[in-house]
């Protein structure tokens, strides 16, 4: 079993396959290393793939509820490249792990090849942010209660995954089936502490105006929570595309994993040949057709 060592003293798993530019994935609230296998397999053709559980996320250890935080998450995602040795790798996350890969460039843009923000955007929006942090609290002292199946059963089917249940029975009973696999303490220590605590993405908008690594940014247009946070993403970041998949839910990479891998592998391929660009100043004029002056 392949584990590194966080400086905080946490071990994580993880897993890679490949060769080529480094390509790491960061899981979403739900998921764990396995939810990346359609995308290991595709993309480790051409990349070097690694996928790493975060902490609290079995094999990888449990600490104390308070050393998780969204902060934690991105140190934890560097702390995977410092551990492998590797200086500068493409990043993509879904949902928790798309907050973690945002934070990351921006903490660390000098270390960032390129970022995939997908499905990201749960209790962004300011009038969400206080009915956010009451679901959480609820959802993790629901997790604390309960036991994995009646997790897995209850938290597996909710409104942004229902489309994945429709779509693919066995897919879905995959992902349910590794969702009860998961540690109860760790889950609920992570709702607490990162989901719950995370800035809002609208506090960070002087900041994301700056960006300037290669960014795409994708979400499923039935992932109500996250369609408005991923438009903001997109006109926010000079350097970021958007990327909306049809008819589909949260779990997008699982759901529609071939129009996941083909707009990704697009992007990689821009990016690698230096041909991704940054968007000019004159698009965002206030002038509709252009020619009236803002």
């Amino acid at each position: 079993m392949s584990t590194l060592t966080t400086d905080d003293g946490v071990e994580l798993f993880y897993e890679e396959v490949g060769e080529g530019e480094p390509l790491v994935f960061v899981h979403e609230f739900a998921g764990d290393h396995r939810s990346w296998e359609p995308q290991m397999r595709y993309f480790s053709r051409r990349f070097r793939c690694i996928a790493y559980n975060a902490r609290g996320y079995p094999p990888s250890s449990m600490p104390t509820p308070d050393a998780f935080s969204q902060d934690r998450a991105r140190l934890d995602l560097l702390a995977v490249l410092d551990g492998l040795g590797i200086d500068q790798a493409h990043v993509c996350g879904l949902s928790m792990g798309g907050f973690a890969t945002l934070h990351f460039g921006l903490h660390h843009p000098e270390r960032a090849r390129s970022l995939v923000v997908a499905g990201c955007g749960y209790g962004a929006e300011k009038d969400q942010r206080e009915r956010f942090a009451v679901e959480v609290e609820r959802t993790a002292q629901f997790i604390e209660s309960s036991t994995p199946d009646h997790f897995a059963d209850r938290y597996g089917i909710g409104p942004g995954r229902t489309q994945f249940q429709a779509k693919d029975p066995r897919g879905w009973q995959e992902f349910r089936d590794q969702l009860a696999e998961h540690s109860l303490a760790g889950s609920a220590a992570t709702m607490r502490g990162v989901q719950k605590l995370r800035p809002s993405l609208f506090d960070l908008e002087d900041r994301l105006a700056l960006l300037e690594v290669p960014t795409l940014v994708l979400t499923g247009d039935e992932d109500a929570p996250c369609v408005a946070p991923s438009v903001y993403l997109k006109r926010t970041i000079r350097s970021a595309a958007l990327v909306v998949v049809p008819n589909s839910g949260h779990t997008v990479n699982l759901e529609e994993p071939d129009a996941f891998n083909r707009a990704v592998d697009d992007f990689l391929h821009q990016v690698s040949t230096s041909r991704w660009p940054v968007r000019q100043p004159e698009s965002g004029s206030t002038s509709i057709l252009g020619t009236a002056e803002s």
